[in-house]
């Protein structure tokens, strides 16, 4: 049984459309990154996912069925914009939203105290939310989205705020959780979390899929556009390849329509060069991003 699924989903606001066709299905114990460029509609298909909005077409199944109110108690969901009582102290605020989640007092204050100690949060807990800094209250409302140990997480741009080394705290603790068999669904711009956490992906755009699968196919699906080479001595011009582009202690070479890494390989020997170093180069996922957005586009 997934965790979520969504079949053909759709939602319009007046005569903007959102989400046109939109389907996935989430496995039970991964973290799934649900990925696009501004607009292309990830937020309006987390809300629809929670029951924040009504589909005007397709469905969504939910911890095996539909959305009831038992359900969200088992769910965690962080939003892009801060929800938190600005006017509260950071501890009455956290310890009241987990008492909405079925959390006993009592127990709600052992959790929260460790986590404030993790986030280096406990001096401060004492203080008005409004009184803490964007990077605070982010780790404010990652606590709260956490603290009654919720079976699905739904987290929107997560390391919004965050230095490098609470994003570091953020990715260990979101790592644990799925060990600890949690299923997380995350949306982020950031690429090289993506590329760190998630098992799979969807990317959207203009409210419709274009990429959707595991990370590593998904990556070895778009590799042989480009070689990594490394000779003895400077590299002639080879036919096929279309840029060259220095790479850390090595040549990247981009390979036009139609030419294939062997055909360089062969065309280098032939020509007598040394080669220390060959290899498909892997796209990062800004590179596959950028590409499958723009051939959409198109």
């Amino acid at each position: 049984m997934h965790a979520a699924e969504v079949s053909h989903i759709a939602k319009s606001f007046g005569r903007t459309q959102a989400v046109a066709d939109v389907s996935f299905a989430v496995e039970r114990g991964e973290i799934f990154g649900l990925l696009g460029p501004n607009g292309s509609g990830k937020t309006t298909t987390l809300r629809v996912l929670l029951d924040v909005f009504k589909p005007d077409g397709g469905t969504v199944s939910i911890l095996g069925g539909p959305m009831s109110e038992e359900k969200k108690n088992r769910i965690g969901y962080m939003p892009e914009d801060r929800g938190l009582y600005q006017d509260l102290s950071l501890e009455k605020c956290l310890l009241y939203l987990s008492t909405l989640k079925g959390v006993p007092a009592k127990e709600a204050r052992t959790r929260l105290a460790e986590h404030l100690e993790r986030f280096d949060l406990a001096e401060h807990k004492g203080k008005k939310v409004k009184e803490l800094s964007k990077g605070m209250q982010q780790k404010a409302q990652i606590i709260n989205t956490i603290l009654h140990r919720p079976e699905l997480i739904v987290i929107d741009e997560p390391f919004t705020a965050l230095d490098p080394l609470n994003t570091q705290l953020v990715k260990d603790l979101m790592k644990e959780l799925r060990d600890q068999g949690s299923t997380i669904i995350m949306s982020t711009h950031q690429m090289p979390q993506v590329e760190e956490l998630c098992d799979r992906i969807l990317l959207i755009d203009d409210g419709r899929d274009l990429l959707y699968g595991d990370l590593d196919q998904i990556r070895r699906q778009y590799s042989g556009h480009a070689v990594l080479v490394r000779s003895a001595g400077d590299l002639p011009d080879v036919e096929g390849v279309a840029q060259v582009v220095p790479h850390n202690n090595a040549t990247k070479l981009m390979l036009a329509e139609g030419t294939s890494p062997q055909d360089v390989l062969e065309a280098l020997i032939a020509q007598r060069v040394i080669v220390e170093r060959f290899e498909i180069a892997v796209p990062t996922l800004d590179e596959i991003f950028i590409r499958v957005v723009e051939e959409g586009d198109a």
